[in-house]
């Protein structure tokens, strides 16, 4: 089961009118269960860097079927998987990565947000994530 496009849409508007909410220009991606882009959106005044954050936070998630910030918990020096983050292309690790889930719990895609501090990232794609199943 894939994240549809018309689900793909209504993580986009809760996210758009959330970095709106909170006076930010961001990117985010959204990806299919299988880490490839389903929709893409760049805020007027967003950085160009982070449109690349923003894709490999949702692959990071995608890929690892956890939010990001939980995959920096693993990745740090001395944790188990020091040095993951290089994989894959290199990930990203820090908050603004959430995997989405269908109403039965099965991952159906992933959100990822840059280009406002971290925890307002997170809370962009947290609101993304909420719309998804409303």
């Amino acid at each position: 089961m894939q994240i549809t496009a018309e689900q793909a849409d209504r993580v986009m508007k809760a996210s758009i009118q959330k970095a709106g909410e909170l006076g930010i220009s961001v990117c985010i991606a959204i990806l299919d269960s299988g880490g490839h882009l389903k929709a893409f959106h760049r805020m007027d005044g967003a950085w160009l860097g982070v449109i690349d954050v923003a894709i490999k936070k949702a692959k990071t998630s995608a890929l690892f079927e956890m939010e990001t910030q939980i995959m920096d918990n693993f990745s740090k020096a001395g944790a188990d998987a020091h040095g993951i983050e290089l994989s894959n292309e290199n990930l990203i690790t820090f908050a603004g990565g959430i995997p989405l889930r269908s109403v039965d719990g099965q991952i159906i895609g992933s959100i990822g947000v840059s280009g406002g501090k971290v925890a307002q990232d997170y809370a962009v794609a947290q609101s993304g994530e909420s719309a998804l199943n409303a």
